[in-house]
C-alpha cells in the first residue's frame, strides 16, 4: 500500500461512500462492515464482527451468498440482484459486486459492495402488478405515470411543425404504422420521441392494445432486465413468478427510450426477441411466445453510439429498417411562434388564464434563443409565465433567469417592426450558420467527421445541415 494511503484512511473512505460494503475472511467470518451496510441491512457493528454471515443473515441459504460463492470460486461477481429479508423481516433488494481478496494463489476473504435499489425495484414491480391486474380485468391498460402505459395519447396531427424534414420524417413515420417492423428513432432530449413513437402505435392496427415504455436509463441494468423479461420463482434470491414488460405489451407497442444506455448483454437479449419473438423470464428454463412492436429511441447520434459502444453494431442493424431523426428546436425556428401559441392555448385551458401571446422582444428572444432542452424546454418555460404574467401579454420580465440573462447579454436589441420579421431574423442565423459551417469543412479538408467534431454537432446532424443550407461537402 501506497505511504500516502493507509488502512485506517481506507476505513475513513469506506465510511463515506454511499453504498454499503461488507469484507469477510476466509471462512465467511465477518471482519468489516460499514455503516451504510448495517443501516440497509438493520445489524449491529459490533456484534455481528466475527460472526459467520448466515449467522448475521439466517434468512440465507449458504448457496444464495454472493459472498461465500465467491470464497469458493474465486471468480468475482458483478452487479448481481439479491433479495433477502433481514432479522428484523425487512425485505431488501440490492445489486452487489463482490470480488475475491487473494494473496498471491491463496484466497484471503471477499469484499461486497452493495447499492440498494429496494425502493427502485418495489415501484417497478408495483407498477408491473397494477399493468398485470387491469390489462387482464379490462383488456385495457391503465394511465399512470412511471412506467408509462396507455392505449390513448399523442396523434400525427398532434404534432406540429412547418419545417420540411420534420415534415419528412412525419411521412415516413406514417408508412412505417402500417407495418410492424421495428423502428428507431433518433433525438436530442425534449424533441418529442415518445410523443413520435405514440403517434405510430395510434395510427397502427395495435391502437387498441397496449402501448408501454420504458426509459431505460431510468433502471440499473440488472434490474431492468426482470423488469422487461420477467421473473420466476428461484430465478434469484428472493424472485417471484412475475411477467416482464414484453408479456404485458403483448399484442401491443413497447416504446425503449435511451437504448443506448442498455446493457450490451441486455441488448444482445433484446436482439434475439426482435429475431425470435421469443422470451424468457429470469431463472426460466421455457421460452414463451410474444407479438410485441418494438419501437427504441437514442439520444446520442446512432452511428456515435456504436463507435462508443453504447449500441450493439448487430441490434442496430436490426432496427435500422426505419430511423426517424428528429431536428433539434433550434434546427426549426420556424415553428417556435406556433409552438409558442399553442403551449399558450394549453395552458391557459388547464389554468383559466386569458393569455393573448408574448411580446415581440420575447419572440425575437424565443428566436435567438438555443434551447438545449428542445420542445420541452420551451413548453416548461411557456407554463411557468402563464401561472405569474400579471397582463395578457407575456414579457422578458415574465420568462426563467437564464432566459432574461441571455435577452440582456447576448440578444439582438432591434425590435421586430412587422409580422415577417421572425423569418428575415431566421435568414440571418442561416447565413451566419453556412459561414461557420464552410469554415470548418475547409479547416477539415471536406471530411465531414472532423468538422463535426469541431463544430460540436454529431455527424448526421452536419450532414443534414450540409444539405439544408445546399454546402457541397
Amino acid at each position: 500500500m501506497h505511504p500516502l494511503l493507509n488502512l485506517e484512511q481506507v476505513k475513513i473512505m469506506l465510511e463515506y461512500i454511499s453504498d454499503g460494503v461488507q469484507i469477510v475472511d476466509n471462512r465467511g467470518h465477518l471482519i468489516y462492515c460499514n455503516r451504510n451496510s448495517a443501516l440497509l441491512d438493520d445489524i449491529n457493528i459490533e456484534e455481528s464482527i466475527g460472526k459467520h454471515i448466515t449467522e448475521i443473515y439466517p434468512s440465507l441459504k449458504e448457496e444464495e451468498s454472493t459472498l461465500l460463492q465467491v470464497l469458493q470460486t474465486r471468480m468475482p461477481i458483478l452487479n448481481r440482484e439479491q433479495t433477502y429479508r433481514t432479522y428484523r423481516g425487512k425485505n431488501i433488494a440490492t445489486i452487489n459486486t463482490t470480488l475475491p481478496i487473494m494473496n498471491e494463489d491463496q484466497i484471503e476473504g471477499a469484499i461486497e459492495i452493495s447499492r440498494n435499489i429496494t425502493t427502485y425495484k418495489e415501484l417497478t414491480e408495483k407498477v408491473i402488478d397494477l399493468q398485470s391486474k387491469f390489462i387482464g380485468e379490462t383488456g385495457e391498460p391503465p394511465v399512470h405515470t412511471g412506467v408509462k402505459t396507455t392505449s390513448d395519447g399523442y396523434r400525427f396531427e398532434d404534432i406540429i411543425t412547418t419545417h420540411a424534414e420534420f415534415n419528412r420524417v412525419k411521412a415516413v413515420a406514417m408508412k412505417a404504422a402500417a407495418t410492424d417492423i421495428a423502428v428507431l428513432i433518433y433525438g436530442e432530449t425534449g424533441t418529442g420521441k415518445e410523443l413520435l413513437t405514440q403517434a405510430i402505435h395510434n395510427s397502427s392496427k395495435r391502437k387498441n392494445h397496449p402501448f408501454i415504455a420504458q426509459n431505460c436509463a431510468a433502471l440499473p441494468g440488472s434490474l431492468l432486465e426482470g423488469i422487461l423479461f420477467g421473473t420466476v420463482k428461484g430465478g434469484f434470491t428472493g424472485a417471484v413468478d412475475r411477467p416482464g414488460l414484453f408479456e404485458l405489451a403483448d399484442t401491443g407497442t413497447l416504446f425503449l427510450d435511451e437504448i443506448n444506455s442498455m446493457p450490451q448483454e441486455l441488448q444482445a437479449k433484446l436482439l434475439r426477441v426482435l429475431q425470435d419473438g421469443k422470451i424468457r423470464r429470469i431463472g426460466d428454463t421455457r421460452e414463451r411466445k410474444v407479438d410485441v412492436r418494438i419501437i427504441a429511441a437514442t439520444n446520442i447520434e446512432p452511428n456515435l453510439a456504436i463507435d462508443l459502444g453504447l449500441i450493439r453494431r448487430d441490434l442496430y442493424y436490426r432496427l435500422n429498417t426505419v430511423t426517424l431523426w428528429i431536428p433539434k428546436l433550434s434546427d426549426r425556428k420556424e415553428d417556435i411562434p406556433l409552438l409558442t401559441q399553442f403551449f399558450i392555448k394549453k395552458y391557459n385551458g388547464l389554468l383559466y388564464r386569458g393569455i393573448k401571446s408574448v411580446s415581440q422582444e420575447v419572440m425575437r428572444l424565443f428566436l435567438d434563443y438555443p434551447w438545449d432542452g428542445n420542445v420541452r424546454e420551451l413548453e416548461h418555460v411557456i407554463e411557468g409565465a402563464v401561472n405569474f404574467v400579471d397582463g395578457d401579454i407575456i414579457q422578458v420580465a415574465d420568462l426563467p433567469y437564464n432566459l432574461k440573462q441571455f435577452y440582456h447579454t447576448k440578444a439582438p436589441k432591434a425590435p421586430l417592426s412587422h409580422a415577417d420579421a421572425s423569418l428575415g431574423l431566421v435568414k440571418a442565423l442561416e447565413i451566419a450558420e453556412a459561414e461557420l459551417i464552410k469554415d470548418a469543412m475547409a479547416k477539415a479538408n471536406g471530411n465531414t467527421t472532423l468538422a463535426a467534431k469541431a463544430l460540436k454537432v454529431p455527424r448526421q446532424t452536419l450532414q443534414y445541415r450540409l444539405k439544408k443550407l445546399n454546402i457541397e461537402e
